[in-house]
């Protein structure tokens, strides 16, 4: 078993009154599902269909 920490932060928020999730990862990209599972295939699956939001550093 493993102790360690990759520091990576995955977020699931539950729209209330509909039956979509909405995750955020790590990156910053951010996707909308109503299957939990295509949710998190989605966020494991990093990078793959992953768009980070745009930096508005200069």
């Amino acid at each position: 078993m493993s102790n360690g920490t990759t520091g990576e932060i995955y977020r699931i928020d539950w729209l209330p009154g509909t039956d979509v999730l909405h995750g955020t990862c790590h990156c910053g990209a951010e996707h909308t599902a109503q299957d939990p599972v295509e949710m998190w295939e989605w966020m494991l699956g990093h990078p793959e269909g992953h768009r980070p939001r745009e930096s508005n550093a200069s």
